[in-house]
C-alpha cells in the first residue's frame, strides 16, 4: 500500500467548506486506489502557484514530510498543468499526480467490459500525453502503484 500525502491550496474566493468536503472525498479516493494517506497538507492561497502548485515555503515543508513520513506519491486535490506536475516531482523528490489522474486510475483498475477499458484508455491516453515530455528516464523505472495504471489490451 502506498504512503500519499494529500496537496490542496484553499482560496480564499471561493467556499470554503466545500473545499474541505472536496479534500476529504479525494482522500477517500486514494484509499479506494489502495493507497494510505499519512499527511494532508493546505496552503491558503489566492490562486494555485503557476509554476509549482504550492508556494515555495509549502515544497519545502513537503519535500521534509516526504522524506520523514517514507512518502510513495503526493496527490493534488485539482488539476495540474503538466510544468506543475514535473516542477513540484523534481523539488519534492516524489513522484505527483493530480486528481484526474487519481480519478483515472481508479477506473482503469475497475474497468471491466471491453468497451469499458477502451474508454478509459483512451480517456488516459488522452490525458497523459501532454504529460509525458521529459519523462523517459522515470517511465523506463515505471512501476506499480497509484497512478500508474495502464490499462493492457488482453486478446
Amino acid at each position: 500500500m502506498e504512503r500519499v500525502i494529500v496537496v490542496a491550496v484553499i482560496n480564499e474566493k471561493k467556499d470554503e467548506a466545500l473545499q474541505y468536503r472536496s479534500v476529504e472525498e479525494l482522500k477517500s479516493l486514494v484509499t479506494t486506489a489502495h493507497g494510505t494517506v499519512v499527511h494532508t497538507s493546505l496552503q491558503n492561497r489566492r490562486t494555485a502557484d503557476v509554476s509549482r502548485y504550492v508556494g515555495s515555503g509549502k515544497v519545502d515543508e513537503l519535500s521534509e514530510l516526504a522524506s520523514e513520513l517514507d512518502v510513495d506519491l503526493i496527490v493534488i486535490n485539482d488539476e495540474l498543468s503538466p510544468r506543475q506536475g514535473q516542477s513540484l516531482a523534481e523539488s519534492t523528490g516524489v513522484a505527483v499526480i493530480d486528481r484526474t489522474q487519481l480519478i483515472l486510475d481508479i477506473f482503469a483498475e475497475r474497468a471491466r467490459t471491453r468497451e469499458g477499458k477502451i474508454q478509459v484508455e483512451l480517456a488516459q491516453l488522452t490525458y497523459l500525453l501532454p504529460r509525458l515530455r521529459g519523462q523517459g528516464l522515470s517511465l523506463s523505472r515505471l512501476g506499480g502503484g497509484i497512478g500508474t495504471r495502464v490499462l493492457v489490451k488482453q486478446n
